[in-house]
């Protein structure tokens, strides 16, 4: 079986740009949610979210390309192109491949609604302004492959090019695709990551009256997945890419590889559309078949990143999943979720997660969870709160559970 490795990290977080600061903020486990005046302006429901800070697009990506393209887009292009820097693909402030054959250098991305701004915006120009009025660049700024088009576009990468939309579980079931054209042999190098943008009045009603949104007025206390107190997640935006290539292609060209994509996993609920079994079964299934697939016990896990959401339903679910998976070696899993960091960054989330399950490995430090103050008693598992603990770690495994019952998990170990 051909070994995929990960060579390049890119993201956007909420509270911070970069790596380096992103996984800095997860150590640190403050919230980087705000009360965001544009969605108090609008009078949503909830005006608490986690934005991707100072990013502006016309500086990174040009002022007449920025215009024709949607806030996902952005973030996607610039979490890859940061992705191409750091694996050496791509060189000074060129995004143009170099050292792989762009014919087989594919993209895959997710995202769970793709061109939310666009939407938002240009629904209510049609009505008040009529049909000769609507931008003729709504359509390719709202679809949700224009990221991953965007992607291949400004780098050259003519290979696979593929969207995946399995919701919250998007980003990791892009990772999950992309490891597979590699083994399959379909690709050399697979540009792979999750993007969301959809903090729009529209979309943070929606989830708001569907009761998904957390109540609590407080952004510093709002995520708080695992808490007893928790009512419901914080929305969040921002995008996470990683450059994949066979471990053969990496070593020929002598690039370094961050961690092996050991195993991955995914299930379907088959349950409902927007929660999840009581038992988790579910992602019980994706946990088993990613552990499967890395061809290792159970046993050799030693952190796990959390779907936890902060909402009361998953995170219990989640939970009795672990110890349906783990058994008696549950108690000696080091679980944290960042969305008590980060909040809930839809398709996002999943890619944001692996990198940080990625630097946790490397570096043996957990990050904590963030605003768990008392732990639910229903929840039996061993949640990292309050700061970062030190240990060593073999492998990781990272959960991400999406609406429609659509679930991922992802297995990294050593390069």
């Amino acid at each position: 079986m051909t070994d995929v490795v990960v060579t390049g990290l890119g993201i956007l977080s909420p509270g911070a740009r970069g790596v380096d600061a992103a996984w800095a903020g997860a150590l640190k486990g403050e919230t980087a949610a705000v009360v965001d005046q544009r969605l108090v302006e609008m009078g949503t429901p909830v005006t608490i979210a986690c934005r991707v800070p100072d990013f502006d697009p016309d500086a990174e990506l040009g002022r007449g390309s920025a215009r024709r393209l949607d806030r996902f887009t952005h973030l996607a292009v610039i979490a890859a192109r940061d992705a191409l820097r750091d694996a050496g693909l791509s060189q000074g402030d060129q995004e143009t491949l170099v050292e792989v054959d762009p014919d087989r250098t594919g993209v895959v991305f997710g995202s769970g609604i793709g061109g939310a701004e666009s939407w938002a915006s240009e629904y209510p120009n049609y009505l008040e302004k009529g049909a000769r009025r609507v931008s003729p660049m709504f359509v390719p700024k709202m679809l949700s492959n224009t990221g991953a088009g965007t992607v291949a576009i400004r780098s050259g990468a003519r290979g696979p090019n593929l969207t995946v939309n399995t919701a919250c579980a998007a980003g990791a079931s892009a990772i999950h695709l992309g490891r597979d054209l590699i083994r399959s042999g379909a690709a050399d190098v697979v540009i792979a990551g999750g993007v969301e943008a959809g903090i729009t009045g529209l979309a943070v009603s929606a989830f708001a009256q569907m009761g998904a949104l957390t109540k609590n007025p407080d952004p510093t206390t709002a995520s708080r997945p695992f808490d007893v107190d928790r009512d419901g997640f914080v929305i969040g935006e921002g995008a996470a890419a990683v450059v994949l290539e066979s471990a053969a292609h990496a070593a020929a060209r002598g690039a370094h590889g961050y961690a092996t994509v050991a195993g991955a996993g995914a299930s379907a609920d088959a349950h409902h559309p927007t929660a999840p079994p009581e038992d988790g079964g579910g992602i019980v299934l994706a946990m088993q078949a990613a552990l499967r697939d890395a061809d290792i016990a159970p046993t050799e896990i030693g952190h796990l990143n959390a779907h936890g959401t902060s909402t009361p339903l998953n995170d219990a679910a989640e939970g009795r999943a672990l110890r349906a998976v783990f058994g008696d070696h549950t108690d000696r899993i080091a679980v944290s979720s960042t969305k008590g960091v980060t909040g809930h960054t839809l398709g996002a989330a999943g890619a944001i997660e692996a990198i940080f399950s990625i630097q946790a490995l490397r570096e043996g430090r957990i990050p904590p969870t963030a605003n768990l103050e008392q732990q639910d008693p229903q929840i039996a598992l061993d949640v990292v709160a309050g700061a970062p603990r030190e240990t060593s770690l073999s492998a990781v495994l990272s959960n991400s559970m999406g609406f429609g019952g659509q679930n991922a998990a992802l297995v990294f170990t050593a390069a």
